[in-house]
């Protein structure tokens, strides 16, 4: 069973926990099943000599919560991992361990989606289980732009297409950050002016992506989160104030950082990579990064996770 899930870049600046976006940057798991009973866990690129490659990795971790749940035990297995995704640089490489080891086992388990393909629902409430919190994992599952809320005791979200007018570039720096490190950094709470603030622009975030881009500055501000983790990333937030004070550019932190995010966009027609007015506004934001930074413009990946059909 091979299985490629997307990198996501969560928050975007007001949709704190909430707001999400895939992007065209995947790993790639593939997964043979072993009459033994044994583990092999085998690791290439990102996290390779890093990650564990025994019981406690992340994608046999959610390949057993899935079985469990379905009341089978995880058979043995060879697991091979390509992972194109940086670690700890806010960009989903967490949710897309957790999304593929929970689509590959439920489509072992036999389960499909209403179209045959994989069981986007079904993944996407237990892997929202495992991860604790939905919006990486949302858009990893279902793709595009997604909005993620919990329900009582269910997950909820909702896939929207992005305007072809905006296109996503990341700035990625060499130095990494955890996310319980970043969350650590959360005041317990906030004035109600700052929430009412960014209650107004994630509602506005969703209306910019998804046919107005034309808002994305003003849609991009946020009072809930980026200002309080600048300790723990001070040359991002200030990449981030000289991206929009001088280049009026929508610039955020993806995840919980360190990576900034920028959502450029062109006034007609579709923003891709070559496009003069992208190529234009990516240039201006590499000569503010600075050679610190990898500068990449990866466009929106519709359909979140994919599973073809198992190896025979």
């Amino acid at each position: 069973m091979s299985v490629r899930a997307p990198a996501t870049s969560a928050n975007l600046g007001p949709g704190f926990d909430a707001l999400g976006m895939a992007l065209r940057l995947y790993n790639e798991f593939e997964v043979r099943l072993r009459n033994d009973g044994e583990l092999r866990v085998r690791v290439e690129g990102e996290g390779a000599g890093e990650v564990p490659t025994d019981e406690r990795h992340l994608v046999v971790r959610a390949m057993r919560e899935t079985f469990e749940r379905a009341g089978e035990k995880l058979p043995g297995l060879d697991l091979a991992c390509v992972n194109n995704v940086p670690h700890a640089r806010g960009l989903g490489s967490s949710s897309s361990a957790i999304v593929g080891g929970v689509a590959a086992a439920s489509a072992l388990l036999g389960r499909t989606g209403p179209d045959g393909g994989p069981d986007r629902d079904g993944i996407y409430r237990i892997a929202a289980d495992i991860e604790g919190h939905p919006d990486n994992v949302a858009p990893c599952v279902y793709g595009g732009y997604t909005v993620a809320y919990r329900d009582g005791d269910r997950w909820g979200a909702v896939s929207l297409v992005p305007d072809a007018r905006i296109l996503p570039v990341l700035c990625v720096p060499s130095w990494r950050l955890s996310t319980e490190r970043a969350r650590g950094l959360l005041p317990e709470e906030v004035p109600h002016s700052d929430a009412a603030f960014n209650a107004g622009r994630a509602a506005l975030m969703t209306a910019a992506v998804c046919g107005h881009p034309e808002s994305l500055y003003a849609a991009t501000e946020d009072r809930l989160h980026e200002s309080y983790r600048e300790p723990a990333m001070p040359r991002t937030l200030g990449l981030i104030r000289d991206l929009r004070r001088h280049g009026r550019l929508p610039a955020v932190v993806s995840g919980a950082g360190p990576t900034v995010l920028v959502l450029c966009s062109v006034e007609e027609g579709e923003a891709v990579p070559d496009s003069p007015e992208i190529t234009r506004q990516t240039d201006s934001i590499r000569r503010r990064a600075g050679k610190d930074w990898d500068v990449r413009p990866l466009p929106v990946e519709p359909a979140g996770v994919r599973t073809p059909s198992p190896h025979p």
